[in-house]
């Protein structure tokens, strides 16, 4: 692990469900340090989430669905001599999860005209049965990073 930021290392598990990746995604969530309106969201999501899919809990969904989104790769954009190129690398563990939980979020925001709650228990259902937006978003990025597999040997 390169530089670690506060929040990995003082990140309090979320009061309802004692998962640390629950606050994470809070955290992400939160806008202008609104954490109880933040938190609000998400539990509303999965109460939603729990309402269609009863046998599972619903934290279970959430984590799967963030699993699904992690690319295992992504392009890296690197200068060799005059030329830019999009170079694949791994993904290491943390910048995954980060990205997962940016995209998710993304993909909810860009959808208008329902509460915000609603958009996100839909599009966390969504990546759990591996589609939607932050799913298509991650099949780019691995599509990307295919077609530059010739670049690769530029990886450092």
């Amino acid at each position: 692990m390169g530089k670690r930021t506060a929040s990995a290392e003082t990140l309090k598990p979320d009061p309802r469900y004692n998962s640390v990746l629950a606050s994470k995604f809070i955290n992400c969530l939160m806008w202008q340090g609104k954490k109880a309106t933040a938190q609000r969201i998400f539990y509303d999501a999965l109460d939603q989430i729990k309402k269609k899919i009863p046998d599972l809990s619903p934290i279970e969904v959430f984590t799967q669905a963030v699993e699904h989104v992690k690319p295992t790769v992504e392009v890296r954009s690197k200068r060799v001599g005059g030329a830019t190129y999009q170079v694949p690398m791994q993904v290491n563990r943390t910048r995954q999860q980060s990205l997962a939980i940016r995209w998710i979020i993304g993909a909810a925001r860009n959808k208008a005209g329902r509460p915000m709650f609603q958009r996100l228990a839909d599009e966390l259902m969504a990546a759990y049965r591996r589609e939607g937006e932050a799913m298509t978003k991650r099949e780019n990025t691995i599509k990307m990073a295919d077609a530059n597999k010739a670049f690769s040997h530029f990886a450092w």
